[in-house]
C-alpha cells in the first residue's frame, strides 16, 4: 500500500536504467505491454540527460513504478513512462495513440495540459514575485480543467520523484519547486484523499524551505527515538493485552504507530506557539480490524482503560471527510505521555493511505472515473451511545494525595498531571516549570499522578506560555493561569498590531503612532485588531489631533484615510489600500475560526496565525499590516450547465471570470458537441452567495447559462 520509507530509499539509489526498469517490473505480473512502452520510452529520449547527469529515462521508469506501488492500473504505469515524451521528443499524440490506444493516450495528453497550465499561470523563476499567489491560481485552473483524476495521480507520482532528485539542482530551483509542492501539489493530494503522497511531499518540502526548523525537529526526534519507540511499544502491547483479555483474538486487530510527521509538527508548533514538547498528538498508535462495529467495542475498552482528553475525540466514521476519510480519533493519557489513538477497519485504512486509488470505478467507455464514493460513503446506524457516554469528564473522580520533596501534603482530582501539582504549590512555580522530578526519576510535566507521589519541579527565569497544554490539565487553578497567559500573549501581539495597522492605515512610521498614543486619551489599544469601529474612531481622533496643528494641515488636505471594506476567500479587510487577493501562507495556514492577522504587500493580503513565529518577526519589524477577521457567510454548493463556444481559450477566459466572482470551482465536465460551433460544459462550483437569481445575473453577463441549481438544497 503506497511506498513504505525502505521503497523510497530503494527508488532514490536506482541510478541505471536496468536496475530502474528491474524494479518497474516487480509491480506487475504481465509486464508485456510494459516492455512496449519501457522500449518506445527508451528510444524517445535516447541522449537526454538529467542535471545530475544520469539518462533522463530513469525518471519516467520511476515514476511508472511509484505509479505501479499505489495501483495496478498499467494505463497509469504506461502514460508515467510516456509523461514527457510529447513535451520533450518530436512524438506526436497521434503516434501515442496508435501505438497504445485512446486510454493511454488521454492520460499523456492530460499530463502534457498540466505543463501548459503550468507555463501560463505560474510566475518565472526568475521574478522576485512571491511564487504563492501564482500558485494557488494554478491549483485551482488545474483542478477545475483536469477531468480524469487518473492524470492528478500520476502528476502527483512525478512531482515526488522530483522532489527525491531535487538536490542535483541549484539552490534558487530548489526553493521554488518545493514551494510549489507545497502549495499546489501536497493540497491535490490531500483533496484525493492519499495521505502518504502527501505527507511524503511535504516533508521534503519542508527540507528544502525551512532548514533550520527542519533540523531543529529532527534532532529532537533522533536525540529521543529510543524513547519514543519504547514508549509506543509499550503501548501498543498494553492495548493488545486489553483487547485479548476483552474477547479479541490476535488475529482480529493490527496495531501500529506512528510519529507524526515533520511538516505536520512545525505547522501545529505555529498555529499553537509551541514548542515540539507540547504537540499533543506527536506520538500515535492505528488500531485496524475488520469491522466497524469492533471499532467503537475497541473505543469503549480504550476509553475504560485509559483516561481520554474529552476535547481531542473525534468520530470520522459516522461523519467521513469530503475525501472519504473514515476514522475514530481520541487522545489518552498513558503513564507519561499523552498518545492519540486512531481506530479504523483495513478498508478504511486503504481510502485513508491511497484516497481515490483505492476506489477506481471506470465509467461506460473508460473515459475517467468516478469519484461518487468521496460522497457515498455512508454508516450504517450502528448503536454506540453507550461508548459516547464514556468520554465524560467525570470518568475519574476520586482524588490522590502526592507530596513536595519537604513532605507537604497536596490533594488533587484523579488523573492530575504534574503541572497541576506545579500550579498547586504556587502558580508562579506553574507558570516557569520546565520539567519535574516524580519519585527521583525526571519526568514529563504532563506525567499523570499516582498517590502517594514524590514531586519536586524545576522552573525557568522566563514564564512559559503554553496554549495547547489547556486541555492537559485537570485542575480549575492551573486552567486559568494558562488560559491568562495565552490571553495576555494574544493582547500583546494585539496591542503591536494595532500601532502597525494604524500606521499603514496612516501611511505614517509606527514610532509616530507610538507616541501620540502615549499621549493621546484613547483607551483599549489591544482591541483595535478585532473591533473594526475602534479601529476607524481611533483613526478620525488621530486626524482630529493633528489637525488642530497647522503644520499638518497641508498633509490632511493630500491624504485620504477613509477606511474601505473588502472581502476575498472568506476573510473580511479593513484597509485604506486596495486589497485585490488573500494569501494563506504555508509557514503557518490558519485554519477558519483561528485567531488571524494580516500583512499586505502589493495589494494582497497574507493572513497567518496570530502565534506563527515568522509573522511574530513581521510584526516587530514594523511591516504594513490590515484589520482581517473570518467572514461568517455560509458557503453554498452550485451546479451549472452553461453552452460554450467553441474555440481557443474560451474556456479558460470564463474559468478566470469565475475566480473574479470569488467562486471556487470543484469539477467541470466538457459534453459533447452541441453543434460545429458550441458545446455543453457542466461546472460544479461553491459559493458565499445565496441569491441564485443574483448569481446567475452576474454569470449571464459573461456566458449563456442553461441551468443552474443549488446542489446543497434539500429540496433538490
Amino acid at each position: 500500500m503506497g511506498l513504505s520509507q525502505v521503497d523510497i530509499e530503494k527508488v532514490k539509489h536506482l541510478h541505471t536504467i536496468d536496475s530502474a526498469a528491474q524494479y518497474l517490473y516487480s509491480h506487475f505480473d504481465d509486464t508485456v505491454e510494459l516492455e512496449v512502452a519501457l522500449k518506445y520510452s527508451i528510444r524517445a529520449h535516447e541522449g537526454q540527460e538529467r542535471k545530475s547527469g544520469e539518462p533522463y529515462v530513469i525518471h519516467p521508469i520511476l515514476v511508472a513504478s511509484i505509479v505501479a506501488s499505489i495501483t495496478n492500473d498499467v494505463s497509469m504505469s504506461i502514460a508515467a513512462l510516456l509523461h514527457d515524451v510529447v513535451e520533450d521528443t518530436d512524438v506526436t499524440e497521434e503516434e501515442i495513440t496508435e501505438v497504445f490506444g485512446a486510454d493511454v493516450a488521454h492520460l499523456v495528453d492530460g499530463l502534457t495540459k498540466i505543463d501548459e497550465i503550468r507555463d501560463d499561470e505560474l510566475i518565472p523563476s526568475y521574478s522576485d514575485e512571491k511564487l504563492i499567489v501564482s500558485a494557488l491560481s494554478f491549483r485551482k485552473m488545474l483542478l477545475a480543467s483536469i477531468k480524469d483524476v487518473r492524470v492528478l495521480v500520476v502528476k502527483l507520482c512525478d512531482r515526488l520523484h522530483n522532489m527525491l532528485t531535487l538536490d542535483a539542482l541549484p539552490h534558487h530551483k530548489q526553493i521554488r519547486i518545493s514551494e510549489e509542492t507545497l502549495v499546489v501539489y501536497a493540497p491535490i493530494a490531500h483533496r484525493l484523499g492519499i495521505s502518504f503522497l502527501k505527507n511524503m511531499l511535504e516533508d521534503l518540502s519542508f527540507g528544502y524551505l525551512f532548514v533550520e526548523e527542519k533540523h531543529h525537529i529532527d534532532n529532537y526526534l533522533d536525540t529521543n527515538y529510543h524513547a519514543i519507540e519504547m514508549k509506543l511499544d509499550e503501548f501498543k502491547k498494553t492495548i493488545s493485552t486489553l483487547l485479548v483479555k476483552n474477547g479479541f483474538c490476535e488475529d482480529d486487530v493490527e496495531i501500529l504507530s506512528r510519529v507524526k510527521h515533520r511538516y505536520s509538527i512545525h505547522l501545529k508548533m505555529q498555529r499553537k506557539g509551541v514548542s515540539i514538547d507540547e504537540v499533543l498528538d506527536l506520538l500515535a498508535v492505528r488500531i485496524l480490524t475488520d469491522d466497524k462495529v469492533k471499532c467503537y467495542t475497541i473505543l469503549g475498552l480504550i476509553h475504560l482503560y485509559f483516561q481520554p482528553l474529552s476535547s481531542r475525540f473525534k468520530d470520522y466514521i459516522a461523519v467521513p471527510k469530503d475525501n472519504g476519510y473514515q476514522t475514530i480519533h481520541t487522545t489518552v493519557f498513558h503513564k507519561t505521555v499523552i498518545f492519540e489513538v486512531q481506530i479504523r477497519t483495513y478498508e478504511m485504512h486503504q481510502t485513508a493511505e491511497l484516497g481515490v486509488a483505492a476506489h477506481w470505478k471506470y465509467k461506460s467507455g473508460a473515459d475517467g472515473i468516478k469519484l461518487d464514493w468521496l460522497n457515498n460513503l455512508g454508516y450504517q446506524n450502528e448503536s454506540v451511545e453507550d461508548f459516547y457516554e464514556l468520554i465524560k469528564n467525570d470518568l475519574y473522580s476520586e482524588d490522590i494525595s502526592v507530596f513536595s520533596p519537604t513532605g507537604q501534603a497536596f490533594t488533587l482530582p484523579r488523573g492530575a498531571v504534574v503541572l497541576d501539582f506545579a500550579y498547586a504549590v504556587h502558580s508562579e512555580v506553574g507558570n516557569k516549570a520546565i520539567s519535574a522530578l516524580v519519585n527521583k526519576t525526571k519526568s514529563s510535566l504532563l506525567t499523570e499522578l499516582k498517590n502517594g507521589d514524590i514531586v519536586k519541579i524545576l522552573t525557568d527565569e522566563q514564564l512559559i506560555t503554553r496554549c495547547s497544554w489547556i486541555d492537559a490539565v485537570v485542575t480549575s487553578k492551573a486552567k486559568t493561569n494558562m488560559k491568562h497567559n495565552c490571553t495576555a500573549r494574544v493582547k500583546d501581539i494585539d496591542a503591536k498590531s494595532a500601532i502597525n495597522i494604524i500606521a499603514t492605515a496612516m501611511n505614517l512610521n509606527n514610532s509616530r503612532v507610538e507616541e501620540w498614543y502615549r499621549v493621546s486619551e484613547c483607551t483599549k489599544q489591544a482591541s483595535i485588531p478585532s473591533d473594526v469601529d475602534h479601529l476607524k474612531e481611533v483613526v478620525n481622533r488621530y486626524i482630529y489631533d493633528i489637525s488642530k496643528n497647522n503644520r499638518f494641515t497641508g498633509f490632511l488636505s493630500r491624504h485620504r484615510f477613509k477606511i474601505r471594506h473588502f472581502s476575498h476567500k472568506g476573510i473580511s479587510i479593513y484597509s485604506a489600500l486596495s486589497v485585490n487577493d488573500v494569501v494563506f501562507d504555508y509557514c503557518c495556514h490558519p485554519k477558519t475560526g483561528d485567531e488571524i492577522m494580516g500583512f499586505i504587500e502589493k495589494g494582497k493580503t497574507h493572513v497567518h496565525h496570530k502565534m506563527c513565529k515568522k509573522a511574530y518577526k513581521k510584526l516587530i519589524d514594523g511591516e504594513k499590516m490590515v484589520f482581517v477577521k473570518w467572514e461568517k457567510e455560509s458557503i453554498h454548493d452550485y451546479n451549472m450547465i452553461i453552452s460554450l463556444h467553441s474555440g481557443k481559450g474560451t474556456l479558460a477566459e470564463f474559468l478566470n471570470y469565475l475566480v473574479k466572482l470569488n467562486i471556487d470551482i470543484n469539477s467541470i465536465e466538457l459534453g459533447k458537441n452541441k453543434s460545429e460551433s458550441t458545446r455543453y460544459c457542466e461546472i460544479g462550483f461553491e459559493s458565499k452567495e445565496a441569491d441564485i437569481n443574483k448569481l446567475r445575473g452576474k454569470i449571464e453577463q459573461k456566458i449563456k447559462v442553461i441551468h443552474l441549481v443549488r446542489s446543497d438544497d434539500a429540496y433538490r
